[in-house]
């Protein structure tokens, strides 16, 4: 087991004075594949921006590498939604790219380093010959590629990745998967999904998400884990077997 790179501890956060997450606990060490499942609503993008600094907490601790996440937010990248695209808007894969590039310049412009960088995360999600593509000529599946190499490009420690694969088809998704798995060989990874089976296949551990966080540093799903977070039994396929078979709840089962 690797060093904790992110931990918090006791975190509450309010958002318009409603409570969104309480009593989160939770330890991420290096090299994990942390998963984060739960329903709609339940908190998910909360924590990440939490992560990012981009959400203060009423209550708690957070630490990314043993320090504040002010100090070290730079550690994190981050692969947002799946967003519409304004397909008419003007700038290329390699534009978007290198724009991760842009904290580290105080003002400067981008050096032959920088390129290399852009390059080379373009790279590594097998989208360099696209590079002088427009961004509204890609598939949705391409553009979540050139967001992950937008966030490689900042070179992190760990990545974030908010629902990546929640408007591509299964195709592409799999081998996105695979993509994260070789990722994983070199940083930690945090991915959030709703997508419990896609999920439980892929990841090192897996951490139960609605309000207050559920995780016990396993790839496994106690009963007690999905009942707390989905108020009901759940039927959990993963790995394209029965992972996890709950009774049924009020005659009904969900999945």
């Amino acid at each position: 087991m690797g060093k904790p790179v992110i931990e918090i501890k006791n975190l509450f956060v309010d958002l318009d004075g409603v409570t969104v997450l309480e009593h989160v606990n939770l330890t991420v060490n290096e090299y994990d594949f942390l998963g984060i499942i739960g329903p709609n609503g339940g908190g998910k993008t909360t924590l990440l921006r939490v992560l990012l600094g981009l959400v203060k907490p009423v209550r708690g601790k957070v630490r990314i590498m043993g320090e504040s996440v002010e100090k070290n937010r730079h550690l994190l990248g981050y692969v947002p939604q799946y967003a519409v695209f304004d397909r008419s808007f003007p700038i290329s894969v390699g534009e978007v790219v290198i724009s991760a590039r842009l904290a580290r310049k105080q003002g400067r412009r981008f050096s032959r380093e920088d390129y290399k960088i852009a390059d080379a995360a373009l790279e590594r999600v097998e989208m360099l010959p696209l590079r002088s593509r427009q961004m509204g000529e890609l598939s949705g599946g391409e553009r979540q590629r050139v967001l992950v190499a937008r966030a490689l490009a900042a070179q992190p420690r760990i990545l974030l990745l908010d629902e990546p694969t929640a408007s591509v088809d299964s195709r592409f998704a799999a081998g996105f998967y695979e993509l994260l798995q070789e990722l994983n060989q070199e940083m930690t990874l945090i991915l959030v999904s709703h997508d419990i089976s896609a999920v439980s296949t892929y990841v090192k551990t897996l951490a139960c998400l609605n309000r207050t966080l559920f995780y016990e540093n396993s790839r496994e799903l106690s009963q007690e884990m999905i009942e707390n977070t989905y108020h009901c039994p759940v039927d959990l396929i993963a790995h394209g077997i029965p992972h996890r078979v709950l009774p049924p709840h009020n005659g009904v089962v969900g999945s």
